[in-house]
């Protein structure tokens, strides 16, 4: 994985269960942040920027998995990187993983889905196709970290 984004984060007593490791659902809100930040990172607007001007309603996850290959704890300075996103039509999946000291403690895969109000049913949602202008934000090289 090459990430195009990635961020420094310390694992704060919150995320954590009473033994000091981080709670392993506390992970997911730790990638799905990233994947929110990546988008920004790619050039698009804030995530509520998106949802008032550029109608889509958002782009929920549909599948995850992930692969525990170390505990990270209380305390510990980590790195969450993620990579572009590989897009379908209307889905998509994001890889990361959070990194200490060098090494792999969590791989995540997130499939979500680009969503947008169905015109047909009031208050409904449906998938679309990832515009075009969201794609390509992501064909520049990978490399750019917030850090």
């Amino acid at each position: 994985m090459i990430p195009f984004f990635s961020r420094d984060l310390r694992i704060e007593w919150g995320q954590c269960d009473p033994a000091g490791i981080v709670y392993a659902p506390r992970y997911l809100d730790m990638f799905g942040e990233n994947t929110i930040r990546l988008f920004e990172h790619a050039g698009l607007p804030k995530k509520k920027i998106m949802l008032e001007e550029m109608n889509v309603a958002g782009f929920p996850m549909v599948d995850v998995a992930a692969r525990f290959l170390k505990p990270a704890a209380y305390g510990d300075d980590v790195v969450v990187e993620t990579a572009a996103p590989d897009f379908g039509n209307s889905s998509f999946k994001i890889h990361h993983r959070l990194v200490r000291n060098g090494e792999i403690c969590v791989e995540c895969t997130e499939t979500r889905v680009w969503t947008v109000p169905d015109s047909e049913r009031p208050g409904g949602l449906r998938a679309a196709r990832v515009p075009d202008m969201v794609r390509e934000c992501f064909s520049r090289p990978a490399g750019n970290e917030e850090g």
